[in-house]
């Protein structure tokens, strides 16, 4: 039997962002006016993590584009991972404008309270292709056992 995945769409995002661009071409149609637009600094951006269980690990995968290791920070306190960076704006150059900006920018911070059967002792992360792989291996009390009939 399949299970199926589904993945979490901000449903109010897109009902708001079709309701900006009515209310926006209905002033620019009578008015001639426009309201002004989101500007990229102030707008939340929280990457999209995968958490997925395995029969030995706890494993991360949160989407990282565009970043590197060096701006990525993971710490493990109390129970309690927490993945923060900052995805920094690109430059305009000399000679270009932007004419609409979708992607964010800045700052995130992420935390996630661990089970206690994790060993917090021996996380591994690696970086690959702009994703960040965490793997938190569970104990061994933890594990699932077969347990013969006598």
């Amino acid at each position: 039997m399949t299970t199926a995945i589904t993945r979490w769409t901000p449903e109010t995002d897109i009902f708001r962002n079709r309701l900006d661009r009515m209310f926006n071409q209905m002033l620019q149609d009578v008015w001639g006016a426009q309201l002004p637009t989101e500007d990229v600094a102030s707008r939340a951006w929280l990457p999209p993590v995968d958490i997925r269980e395995k029969e030995d690990a706890l494993m991360f995968a949160v989407e990282l584009p565009g970043m590197t290791k060096e701006d990525i920070d993971i710490t493990l306190e109390n129970n309690v991972l927490t993945i923060a960076g900052e995805r920094k704006f690109e430059k305009e150059t000399k000679g270009e404008e932007f004419h609409r900006l979708e992607r964010s920018y800045g700052h995130f911070t992420r935390s996630f309270t661990l089970p206690s059967s994790v060993r917090t002792d021996k996380v591994d992360a690696n970086f690959d292709n702009g994703v960040l792989h965490i793997s938190l291996p569970k104990q061994e009390n933890a594990k699932p056992k077969k347990i013969s009939i006598r």
